[in-house]
């Protein structure tokens, strides 16, 4: 297994920035390069790069790093002051923004762990979260503040991120800015001093406990060390060469790891601002945001550009006559994806050096486009349990097969256990310091999770190739054994059927001992082609447009696992929050139109 380098190591040994790193860096006394825990992480990067921008809002002038450490020193010191001790849990519910990471860095100041809350979650898993980890000081915002109404016996500290003043006496609530005045006129003169001392943190312990949200249902409290984060963050600065003073827009939610480890730790390993857009990323906003930023980095799931894809790229090219016929050619639909990929880059503001696209699997049509279109981008893939890193990239290598996820990232060791004699596939297992600690309070499924000698089973299938690129095939409680023994992979059906314009979402099942798929279609493409129709007249329409397709996806299937039948389905699916579909929800009793 390769090992990173040693702690101690010099930095004149182990740096590895650019010639305007030296020159940014502040004339300090050697100190270790490769941290091993998140506090020594952000003491290095904020020596180091001290005046540069670290972290801010969208449109709104950022910190600098020397900012940002007063900042997480003098509010950890205040969390100490309020009664946090080492092993104590903070939780973190809210959206995105500056002072989300600066809270969670001071909470792991403290050797206190960090516990990130989705907001996407309802009401019953937000409880059941904060009474097993006993939180009793927690973060939030105006938007989720409801869900915690009932807790008020338990929460002793409630501070709202975007400073909201809840008036409806169910609950008492200080702001972030009354808290983090209080924190800087308490401690932030010894703070800039750097005279703080804090208790010792070592890379085994506790950093952060994650509450998954898996395909398969069971969500678990994955325990993820300061050593964990680190390496898998010096892991990914191996996947791409990353210099000080990029600009990495923030649009995924920072409470999944991909967002926390890639999106945060990351940049501020090598001296990078990390942009929120503090909004919901719709075309109109998101451009406006480019247009100022012009970020040169940022991390999205496959939703994102698969929608551009279909609402932007997919229309224009179905009007034109022209363009339809030079896309049939490899060479002339090369040039037309250039083209299109040219607008695509400046609508990102021209400057976009790497776009990762991780948390779930890229449409095999849309990956041909942006390949096609030489739009920068990375597909990543990990999981929660290995935080989260496995494979992606690396960056600019020719080798990287289409459909794949790249090479396994470094210091991260990938095998197939059992792979099929004909096909190679089989289930991927993982190894590296990346990965987790175990399941909170759950010793059977952390035991059942790895191998005899120590190896994480990911649960998923897939197989790696002759130059070492993986290929994810899907999970395997997904996979469907047909009655002659041919195993179906439901995910490649599905990138088939999402293919298709007027589908949103699809979801193949078997109902039986037959395949059939449901899709919730795109009603908005489905009114443009129906307009004046009745009700009658417009199902009738839908119902043939899924016997089309259905008839033109079983010509790229096998006899055996063709589809018996395509059904409408009227409302979205219930998905996880890198908007995976959650499978274990949608057993034939349970599916509705």
């Amino acid at each position: 297994m390769e090992t990173l380098p040693d702690a101690r190591e010099s930095s004149s040994d182990a740096c590895e920035d650019s010639s305007q790193d030296q020159v940014n860096a502040v004339h300090l006394p050697v100190i270790q390069e490769n941290a091993t825990t998140i506090n020594d992480l952000i003491d290095i990067s904020c020596r180091k790069y001290r005046q540069l921008p670290a972290i801010g809002m969208a449109l709104e002038e950022a910190l600098t790093y020397k900012e940002f450490h007063e900042r997480i020193l003098s509010i950890a010191a205040y969390l100490r002051h309020l009664g946090v001790k080492q092993g104590d849990r903070v939780a973190l519910l809210g959206e995105n923004s500056h002072h989300w990471g600066t809270v969670y860095l001071a909470v792991v100041r403290l050797g206190a762990c960090a516990v990130p809350i989705f907001p996407d979650l309802p009401e019953g898993d937000v409880h059941h979260i904060l009474g097993q980890m006993g939180c009793n000081i927690i973060f939030v915002t105006q938007r989720q503040i409801e869900k915690i109404y009932d807790l008020k016996q338990q929460l002793q500290h409630v501070i709202t991120f975007d400073d909201y003043h809840d008036n409806t006496g169910l609950i008492t609530t200080q702001t972030f800015s009354d808290f983090l005045a209080e924190a800087l006129a308490e401690f932030g003169e010894q703070a800039r001093d750097e005279t703080l001392e804090f208790p010792g943190v070592k890379t085994d312990d506790l950093a952060t406990i994650l509450y998954t949200s898996g395909t398969s249902g069971f969500s678990k409290a994955v325990m993820l060390s300061h050593g964990n984060l680190c390496a898998n963050a010096y892991s990914a600065a191996g996947v791409i060469q990353i210099a000080p003073g990029w600009v990495f827009l923030s649009v995924l939610p920072i409470s999944h790891i991909y967002e926390f480890t890639v999106g945060l730790l990351l940049p501020l390993l090598k001296g990078c601002r990390v942009v929120y857009a503090g909004k919901p990323p719709t075309p109109a906003i998101l451009q406006k945001i480019c247009e100022k930023e012009q970020p040169h980095a940022m991390l999205i799931v496959p939703l994102i550009i698969e929608k551009i894809f279909k609402k932007r790229v997919a229309p224009a090219l179905e009007k034109s006559k022209m363009l339809s016929f030079l896309c049939k050619f490899s060479m002339s639909r090369k040039m037309v994806y250039r083209k299109i990929g040219a607008r695509l880059y400046a609508f990102f503001g021209n400057r976009l050096q790497v776009m990762g696209i991780g948390g779930a699997a890229l449409n095999p049509d849309v990956e041909t486009f942006i390949r096609d279109a030489e739009f920068p981008f990375i597909v990543g893939y990990g999981l929660t349990e290995t935080s989260p890193l496995l494979a992606g990239g690396p960056h600019g290598d020719q080798t990287i097969a289409h459909g794949s996820a790249g090479k396994p990232v470094p210091h991260v060791e990938i095998r197939i256990a059992d792979p099929h004699p004909e096909t190679g596939v089989g289930e991927i297992l993982a190894r590296g310091r990346n990965i987790m600690q175990g399941y909170y309070n759950d010793p059977d499924a952390t035991e059942a999770t790895f191998t005899g000698d120590g190896w994480l089973r990911t649960g998923d299938l897939g197989l790696i190739d002759g130059k070492g690129n993986l290929h994810i095939k899907g999970r395997s409680k997904s996979v469907i054994v047909l009655s002659n023994g041919e195993n179906v992979y439901p995910e490649a059906i599905e990138h088939k059927i999402d293919a298709f314009p007027f589908v949103l979402e699809s979801l193949v099942i078997e109902s039986c001992g037959k395949l059939e798929a449901w899709v919730y279609p795109d009603y908005e493409f489905i009114d443009s082609r129906t307009m004046g129709q009745n009700q009658t007249q417009r199902q009738q329409f839908i119902t043939e447009l899924l016997e089309e397709m259905r008839t033109s996806i079983n010509t790229q299937l096998s006899n055996s696992s063709r589809l018996s039948r395509i059904l409408e389905r009227r409302e979205p699916f219930i998905k996880t929050a890198t908007h995976k579909i959650k499978r274990y929800l949608y057993s034939t009793g349970n599916m509705q139109a």
